[in-house]
């Protein structure tokens, strides 16, 4: 069922003032599975759009359309996902226009898929990459390198003694070959890197920022770490200094903080907002000398890190426990921009409840009460559907561009949160709609419709 809204209102180029993202088409894709979370990807091109992801009888799915067209086109394809919520399915067009597609997979063999005729998603088929440490995969991940080439990335092996590889595709030949000799991250089998990214930084530069864990027990995080590079292939850390590869948890130039296990960081709670002067700006939470969960930032400067405590909390937040975590006492969203270099992270606390800090971002220093940002997501967007308990609201960001100025697109549907990745008793909630947003900047007080 497709059902469209359409937001009846024109925007001149005389209206002057505050622009916001109103939504101007909803579409509503398709049912899936609610009672676990698990990520679906969005992909737009000026000419079409494609989503990834299970469909209510767990089947991974992939459906597209051209951006001038209501019609949907589905393709079923042959793996189907359990209770896992590392089973992410993520997308990328190459250079020639083949869609590639990898998921459903947590320390399994490579399940990757690609296109044999350009925007075609019926001719998706089981492709090779380079046949090499390729039967323990987690966490894929396109990009592309400088160039415009299409870099494939993932972890080989599991949490606690994993490597992370790079392949780069040959349109011409529709082939992989590895980007880099060796892993980027190498746990030597004693444990392993979660990054986050690499990222293309405006200043042209890649950065990834990551933590390291000892084991599959997620209270063994550890040395929140960063490094750059302009191609992928030589990396450095924020002061210049040559990073030899693979990078090793005994190097000391990419470490920003030397927070030890145990220490109150987990894989996915850390955040970084490049400032004005393009240098990066890092937001985490630890505990402090008296065990109590703080937020920080930290930032370059003078040739070291400077650290600084954004709370003064006086409750600790334990936590421990293998595979995808609930809410584990404490979490932090995006950094976002709220003016001239101060920047607003929200937070939700077990004890203090959800709230936000503001702070400038060059000096760290606290601004005297949280800004909003700048930007939101329209109302309406975010409320769930579904009257059973538990249940919350997940988002994908496009992947892509319909390269309109002011028009981006977002995917939401709800589910309830991560048990470890094990099934769940019933009774579970139904299966919930997964929608897809068109979002359009209006003057700041234009009304959606309804």
């Amino acid at each position: 069922m497709r059902i469209w809204t359409c937001l009846i209102a024109s925007v001149a180029a005389a209206c002057a003032g505050p622009l916001e993202s109103v939504v101007s088409e909803t579409i509503e894709i398709s049912k899936v599975p609610s009672g676990f979370p698990v990520g679906f990807s969005l992909l737009t091109t000026p000419e079409r759009q494609y989503v990834a992801y299970y469909d209510a009888e767990r089947n991974m799915t992939v459906a597209a359309r051209r951006l001038d067209s209501t019609g949907w086109i589905y393709q079923t394809l042959p793996s189907k996902i359990a209770w896992d919520s590392h089973n992410y399915v993520t997308m990328a067009v190459d250079r020639a226009g083949h869609l590639h597609v990898a998921g459903n997979m947590h320390c399994v063999p490579l399940t990757y898929f690609r296109t044999a005729r350009p925007g075609d998603i019926t001719s998706l088929r089981p492709a090779d990459m380079t046949g090499q440490l390729e039967d323990r995969v987690t966490y894929p991940r396109f990009l592309e390198n400088r160039d415009g080439r299409l870099v494939f990335t993932y972890r080989h092996g599991g949490s606690g003694n994993g490597i992370n590889l790079y392949n780069c595709y040959d349109t011409e030949t529709q082939t992989w070959s590895r980007l880099l000799e060796t892993p980027l991250f190498d746990g030597e089998g004693k444990r392993n890197a979660y990054p986050a990214g690499p990222v293309r930084g405006p200043d042209g530069w890649f950065h990834v920022h990551w933590v390291w864990r000892d084991t599959p027990d997620c209270a063994t995080n550890s040395h929140l770490s960063y490094a750059r590079s302009r191609d992928l292939i030589h990396w450095e850390s924020a002061f210049g200094e040559k990073i030899e590869l693979p990078i090793r948890f005994d190097q000391a130039a990419p470490v920003i903080d030397p927070i030890p296990p145990g220490g109150g960081i987990i894989n996915g709670g850390h955040r970084m907002r490049f400032d004005s002067g393009n240098q990066p700006v890092f937001v985490y939470h630890k505990s402090d000398k008296d065990g109590n969960m703080q937020i920080h930032a930290a930032r370059q400067e003078g040739g070291k890190w400077r650290h600084r405590a954004l709370t003064t909390w006086k409750q600790p937040v334990p936590f421990d426990g293998g595979g995808s975590m609930p809410f584990i006492g404490i979490s932090i969203g995006d950094i976002e921009q709220t003016g001239p270099d101060a920047f607003t992270v929200s937070y939700n606390h077990k004890d203090y409840g959800a709230g936000s800090l503001s702070f400038h971002a060059l000096t760290l220093d606290l601004l005297e009460k949280p800004v909003p940002a700048l930007a939101g997501l329209p109302r309406g967007i975010g409320k769930t559907d579904s009257d059973h308990p538990g249940m919350r609201i997940r988002h994908a960001a496009d992947l892509g561009t319909c390269g309109t100025p002011g028009v981006r697109y977002l995917l939401q549907w709800e589910t309830l949160d991560a048990n470890h990745d094990r099934p769940r008793l019933p009774p579970l909630p139904a299966p919930s709609t997964l929608r897809l947003y068109k979002l359009t900047e209006a003057p700041r007080g234009e009304r959606q419709s309804k």
